[in-house]
């Protein structure tokens, strides 16, 4: 054996030791199996017993919506205007008047006037537009059209590819099984959630079954199906459970109706028998699903990784070392949290406060009480799953790669007459490995 096999076997152990997964002890894993079948075919009979049929949704009687692309537009004075643009006494600036030209996708050029009013899209010549075709209320058969919207569909393509470009030019193979289960997170949400709450199915219960099959698939589609991942798992349905119960607790004694923003009450004028207290819990439940995961998945292959680096360290050492790391995450992510749903929630807080009511009375507006439902509950489901995840781990991983033997300190030998005559320390006996390697080499 030579020296450069040596060095080849010590290089491979390493990577071998750097990348191989954690042994697990057969105990460990008829344990994890005995918790995972179970819920996995819950969630599969819950999946089937409660999959939606077909919509049986009322004939779209609306405004046709066509695509187009501006040709012209003539800006002219509003005095001189058929029917100048009315203008709200809020309304600072002046008004804009004038004709737009567009030409439609079956090549018909149809002329409107330019948009105006709070929001109003503004275009100019070159822009892709979405016309809407609308008939006159006199039964004349006068037909009008109106801008009313921006074509994102190119830009939103562009903004698509350039985020599945980064996904995969840095996560690689992996970026790409992220992708894929991005797709089947949507494919849940749009084809079982959602028409199962229209459907009239109870929404809390809805939400927990797609939420399981939705971490189900994909943490295992995109970490593997090994110890670390099963323990996410499990820490993540524990967690998700008691971010349930804390949400229906909350609900009921702050007495939330779910009905606090606008499109919740346009949701009863379509449905009417939809339960808006569960749809609250159920979107509580599906947003804290999000993050949950994160913290679980790192929590276990932080556990993972500790283990593989010091198979001295025993349950408490795992823990104690993981639960550190588990901290400073924590922390980072409750203001994330925060920040989220003050996001979502700011044209909410600008009208309150321009309103001028007391910060008591805003703070306790149903609007609000509800994003601060959502942020102490999922806060507090994020910290619970800490503890839970790294204890799972942590038991499934210790003392089962060995304990690591410290290597034997040589003995020096008398120094020779050489190393005396230029005061040399006595050097250590090499290894035997070593020496035979180095004997083979010369």
């Amino acid at each position: 054996m030579t020296l450069h096999d040596l060095d080849a076997a010590g290089e491979h152990a390493e990577h071998s030791h750097a990348h191989g997964p954690v042994p697990v002890s057969r105990r460990a894993t008829r344990l994890t199996l005995a918790a995972l079948i179970p819920a996995a075919v819950v969630t599969l009979l819950g999946l089937i017993l409660l999959w939606p049929g077909d919509l049986k949704a009322a004939p779209w009687t609306g405004a046709v919506n066509h695509d187009g692309v501006v040709v012209s537009v003539k800006v002219i004075d509003c005095a001189d205007a058929a029917e100048p643009p009315v203008q709200t006494p809020e309304q600072t600036s002046p008004p804009v008047c004038g004709e737009v030209v567009v030409r439609l996708a079956d090549g018909k050029a149809v002329t409107t006037t330019i948009p105006s009013g709070p929001g109003a899209p503004e275009v100019e010549a070159g822009d892709k537009v979405v016309v809407m075709e609308t008939e006159s209320f006199d039964g004349s058969g006068v037909i009008t059209y109106d801008i009313a919207d921006h074509d994102r569909t190119d830009g939103l393509w562009a903004l698509v590819l350039a985020f599945v470009g980064a996904v995969i030019a840095f996560g690689r193979w992996r970026g790409v099984w992220a992708l894929a289960g991005l797709a089947f997170t949507f494919a849940v949400l749009l084809m079982f959630v959602v028409p199962a709450i229209l459907q009239g199915s109870a929404p809390l219960l809805v939400a927990i079954v797609g939420s399981a099959a939705i971490m189900l698939v994909v943490l295992y589609l995109t970490h593997g199906f090994n110890a670390p991942t099963s323990m996410a798992v499990l820490g993540t349905l524990i967690a998700l459970a008691l971010t349930g119960g804390l949400s229906a607790l909350s609900v009921s004694l702050l007495h939330l109706t779910g009905m606090a923003s606008e499109e919740s009450l346009y949701v009863t004028f379509v449905n009417a028998d939809i339960n808006m207290p569960g749809l609250l819990l159920a979107g509580i439940l599906i947003g804290a699903l999000g993050v949950l995961d994160d913290v679980t998945v790192t929590q276990a292959y932080t556990v993972a990784e500790l283990a593989n680096a010091n198979p001295n360290l025993g349950f408490g050492g795992l823990y104690r070392a993981a639960s550190r790391v588990g901290r400073a995450h924590i922390t980072s992510v409750i203001n994330t949290i925060v920040l989220a749903y003050a996001g979502a929630s700011l044209p909410t807080l600008l009208l309150l406060t321009a309103g001028g009511a007391p910060l008591g009375e805003m703070l306790t507006n149903e609007f609000l009480a509800q994003e601060i439902v959502r942020s102490v509950v999922g806060t507090i489901g994020l910290i619970s799953a800490v503890p839970i995840t790294t204890a799972l781990a942590a038991m499934v991983s210790h003392g089962t790669t060995g304990k690591v033997t410290p290597p034997r300190r040589s003995r020096p030998r008398p120094a020779d007459a050489l190393e005396q005559a230029w005061g040399l320390p006595p050097e250590q006996t090499a290894p035997r490995h070593q020496s035979l390697a180095g004997h083979d080499h010369a």
